[in-house]
């Protein structure tokens, strides 16, 4: 198997050398270094990412190498209004000075550490009502994803919910949970992050323990869901009725956001507010109708009333409770929960994992 690509620098200023180097160390990348044009040459077309200090700027635009994407030039000095100039020769797409970026650079050779991950597709899951049954939705959507071959991670967005990863009979797998992560801010890496948090039956998951912390700050959601987009192909998000400001970010990243609502008259109404609500932060929701149906309401009737389109129904199975208090996940057994994932999965882009 051929290596990852990885950054160059291409540079004959030793200062700059060791500030470009210590912030490629800041994430966590070792680029390969060039100090004049025919070292730059060999590694040019192959690099992640170039990052070209001024010095040699013209050199390597004389050079004439092949043009390219992902070239970044370091200038010297502010007022220098040719650096644009020479910017243009060499085919550099991006322009930066230090000390002024350098958290734009470290981030830009942890993204070429990734390689070129795109976000996730991120489905969030509300309940119309309490005990809608959002949680066991959220959960059999991810381990179907999962079964299917995706990379997905299920993220545990209610932190009075008890802990999803109980839901999935997992709760005693090493890795870290939210708590662990209340400090996160910033970049984190997507592969790092999956690797730190438990795994189950493929299934990468983020709950919240047993303790007291019952809050996450909208830093720590902001920087954990981008890390979980850009590692995955698919996030799955439980969410609570109640919208704090780290699930409406959540709420804010979601390609599509499925309301979960019983069949029943007062769930129905309750429904209806919280899509108001929902609505103000995301576009694209969509009504899952839970069955029985005591009053006999149509799914399209509950979806109408509610005020958003029917994305399909899920109706009663027995035996899912009783499975569910066993730890036996939802989404691996036959019946209507693991049809509606698989009907509902072939919607979304990226189906095959892509």
């Amino acid at each position: 198997m051929s290596e990852p690509a990885r950054p160059l620098v291409v540079t004959a200023d030793r200062a700059l050398l060791d500030d470009v180097l210590r912030l490629a160390a800041a994430a966590a990348v070792e680029p390969d270094v060039a100090h004049d044009v025919s070292q730059a040459r060999k590694r040019w077309a192959a690099a992640s990412v170039v990052v070209v200090g001024d010095d040699l700027c013209e050199a390597l635009a004389e050079a004439a190498l092949p043009r390219r994407d992902n070239v970044v030039l370091i200038g010297s000095d502010l007022d220098d209004g040719d650096i644009w100039r020479r910017a243009v020769r060499l085919g550099a797409g991006d322009v930066i000075f230090l000390p002024d970026s350098e958290r734009w650079l470290v981030e830009r050779f942890a993204d070429s550490l990734e390689g070129n991950a795109r976000d996730a597709v991120t489905v969030c899951v509300l309940g119309g009502r309490g005990g809608a049954g959002a949680s066991t939705l959220a959960a059999a959507l991810a381990v179907t994803s999962a079964r299917q071959g995706r990379r997905t991670l299920l993220l545990d967005g209610d932190p009075l919910g008890g802990g999803i990863d109980l839901l999935l009979g997992c709760e005693d797998l090493h890795g870290l949970r939210w708590p662990d992560l209340a400090a996160a801010r910033g970049r984190l890496s997507g592969a790092a992050l999956r690797d730190a948090l438990p795994q189950s039956g493929g299934l990468t998951v983020l709950a919240w323990d047993r303790g007291d912390i019952t809050s996450i700050p909208v830093e720590s959601m902001q920087a954990v869901l981008a890390a979980a987009q850009r590692g995955n192909d698919l996030v799955v998000v439980d969410l609570p009725r109640y919208l704090d400001a780290a699930a409406e970010e959540a709420l804010s990243r979601a390609t599509v956001t499925l309301l979960v609502v019983p069949a029943e008259v007062r769930a129905t109404a309750a429904a209806a507010r919280v899509l108001g609500m929902a609505r103000m932060i995301t576009e694209d929701i969509r009504v899952v109708v839970r069955g029985p149906a005591p009053a006999r309401l149509p799914a399209d009737v509950v979806a109408t009333t509610v005020g958003a389109p029917l994305a399909g129904e899920m109706r009663p199975e027995p035996g899912l409770a009783a499975a569910l208090e066993r730890g036996d996940p939802p989404g691996r057994r036959r019946g209507p929960l693991s049809e509606f994932c698989r009907s509902f999965l072939e919607t979304l882009p990226g189906r095959d994992g892509s």
